[in-house]
């Protein structure tokens, strides 16, 4: 059974790096048909797609925030990781890392996805 728990601070200052940890359990982050994906949803707003690394080890990320945004994975620990320059307090949102088992580079759509995380308020403000 694959679970997933995201984790990291929930305030961050504008132009700082929000940094965030999905800890994966059940399964191997290498497995190369497991894929990792971060989505976020501000508050009022829709679910937004980020970006997506694959047990391989190639990542994919959302044209409209890529030149912000690293997804990483840190194999002695089994955790996929997230970087976002957070710019303004529009990047305020509740952030999840899911599993899917196909390539679905830019879904949105809940269904879409395997197993998710409970999720993670980030809070970007001065």
């Amino acid at each position: 059974q694959v679970q997933l728990q995201e984790s990291g601070p929930g305030l961050v200052k504008p132009s700082q790096t929000l940094s965030l940890t999905c800890t994966v359990s059940g399964a191997s982050i290498r497995t190369e048909t497991y894929f990792w994906n971060w989505l976020r949803q501000p508050p009022g707003k829709v679910l937004e797609w980020m970006g997506v690394i694959s047990g391989s080890g190639s990542a994919w990320y959302s044209p409209h925030i890529k030149n912000r945004l690293s997804i990483a994975m840190d194999t002695s620990k089994n955790q996929v990781t997230l970087q976002l320059l957070a710019e303004t307090p529009k990047e305020t949102a509740v952030y999840y890392c899911a599993e899917a088992k196909a390539f679905i580079m830019s879904s949105s759509t809940k269904d879409d996805y395997d197993t998710w995380g409970q999720g993670t308020q980030v809070t970007v403000s001065s």
